[in-house]
């Protein structure tokens, strides 16, 4: 693996960015990172629990208060190398995509899927998996996956590749959310961009026409005649629903930037067409945390307009949701004003495009939230883990089947507990109805499955098998355990 090649011309300004060699690590700073997280392993006495020494997530469900030291993971947030010929680089598991993004595009290059907030991590988006707009032609973060180095339970560290002695590890890491053993290196596959993304935002005034057109995108790749590079929507009322149709042009003239007073969802409801440049576009949600900063009175314009920008990022309106949980001031304040106390539904789930506009309608008939967000996936047709055979489930924890277009619906906010339900009642039923449309739901956020419904749908029939071969000794929780656990 060569470190990056100076010789390839920019597509952005080095100033756009923090100056890529300095984000380089090399291979070195990254043996002795890895040293100490061994000797961090080693230091751990048998039988105790062993779990990473981190402050931050980006999950959305509480964390277990650990009683025993962490692994240390200081020095594994960076990226080794990009190598611009082969269009590969090697990144520690840590490393944000904000440090990714910063380290490939000013070489004109960028991650295969571009998960849409900037603190998700590289190994939380293969481990935990990611999405974004160009998962309809792209599938998910760890389908770019060359190999990687992970740290089994165990506490061995192995190279997992489609291919030879550790290929179930490969196959079986997604979706483990490190219950069989954390990343330390992946190298990715990387796909040439330019310099901005035209947009087209299509409105949809009936919903069964909105998935149809899903449909038709996400195999076609064009729409009245017009590639389409990326693809994602936005679903406000069942008679308002916007796609978003991206493509790559050289054009940098008529930009719009959307990390000032403006928001990027409310330009989808006023303009037709619009265009960012490619950085801009990768993070057109983070500013706002997709609609969730209105929760802060962010988007209040006397409020935005004192905000500095630099504090309207995604991480600390994820911290202020912490505060909140932790402290819960909104609730107390709720509570004194005879207001309904609140349950927190935060939730990404697939449905399968033919099924997308039915779980819609009794998505706005039964859950008082909107905006909800669609990202169109399909598993890639060729990639490191080579072409899946049609209607195969190559990925053994997630069951996305090869040639299937899914939509992946998110909404996240709060709904009011109705009279006589308790917390929990409202994700309970978006649960069972997810599973009525033929979907699933990622293990992001709060899960209530009982643990038969929960084996059946993510990997039962195969988790035991890799547990005992990659982390025997339960070192780790298991998969039930870390993501539904205590319920």
């Amino acid at each position: 693996m060569t470190s990056i090649q100076t010789t390839v011309t920019p597509v952005l300004s080095t100033s756009a960015v923090a100056p890529v060699i300095s984000l380089v690590r090399g291979a070195q700073a990254h043996r002795i990172a890895v040293d100490r997280l061994l000797a961090s392993y080693r230091a751990i006495p048998a039988g105790q629990r062993v779990r990473l020494a981190k402050r931050t997530s980006n999950l959305f469900r509480d964390r277990a208060v650990g009683t025993t030291t962490g692994l240390d993971v200081s020095g594994l947030d960076g990226v080794i190398s990009v190598d611009t010929k082969a269009r590969t680089a090697d990144v520690q598991a840590m490393c944000t995509y904000e440090t990714l993004v910063a380290a490939t595009l000013p070489y004109g290059l960028m991650p295969t899927v571009v998960p849409q907030l900037k603190t998700i991590t590289l190994g939380g988006a293969v481990t935990g998996l990611g999405i974004e707009s160009a998962s309809f032609r792209n599938g998910l973060p760890h389908e770019a996956v060359v190999e990687l180095d992970i740290l089994t339970g165990d506490g061995s560290l192995v190279t997992a590749r489609p291919e030879g002695e550790h290929s179930d590890l490969y196959f079986g890491f997604p979706n483990s959310y490190g219950t069989l053993g954390y990343a330390t290196r992946l190298r990715i596959e990387l796909e040439p961009v330019k310099p901005a993304v035209a947009l087209r935002h299509v409105r949809f005034g009936d919903l069964d026409e909105l998935a149809a057109a899903i449909g038709t995108v996400s195999t076609s790749r064009e729409w009245e005649g017009t590639e389409v590079d990326f693809l994602d929507g936005v679903v406000f009322s069942a008679t308002e629903a916007y796609l978003t149709l991206g493509t790559w042009t050289d054009d940098l003239t008529d930009l719009s930037d959307y990390t000032g007073q403006h928001t990027f969802y409310r330009s989808i409801q006023y303009r037709s067409i619009d265009k960012l440049t490619i950085h801009d576009y990768l993070w057109r949600w983070d500013s706002d945390w997709f609609w969730c900063s209105a929760a802060f009175g962010a988007q209040n314009p006397k409020v935005r307009k004192y905000w500095p920008a630099k504090y309207r990022r995604s991480d600390v309106f994820h911290k202020l949701v912490g505060l909140e949980t932790k402290y819960g001031f909104v609730a107390k304040l709720d509570s004194w004003r005879g207001k309904p106390a609140r349950e927190r539904v935060i939730q990404d789930v697939e449905l399968p495009v033919t099924r997308t506009a039915d779980f819609l309608r009794w998505y706005l008939d039964h859950v008082p939230m909107t905006p909800v967000w669609l990202c169109p996936l399909r598993l890639r047709v060729s990639g490191p883990a080579g072409t899946p055979e049609p209607g195969s489930q190559p990925w053994t924890l997630y069951p996305l089947r090869a040639g299937e277009t899914y939509v992946n619906a998110g909404f996240w906010g709060t709904v009011a507990i109705e009279p006589g339900r308790a917390d929990g009642d409202k994700n309970r039923e978006i649960e069972a109805a997810v599973a009525q449309f033929d979907g699933h739901k990622s293990l992001y956020s709060d899960a209530f499955y009982d643990e038969a419904t929960f084996w059946a749908a993510y990997g039962g029939e195969n988790y035991p098998a890799l547990k005992q071969r990659y982390d025997g000794d339960g070192r780790l929780l298991d998969l039930y355990a870390k993501v539904v656990g205590r319920r």
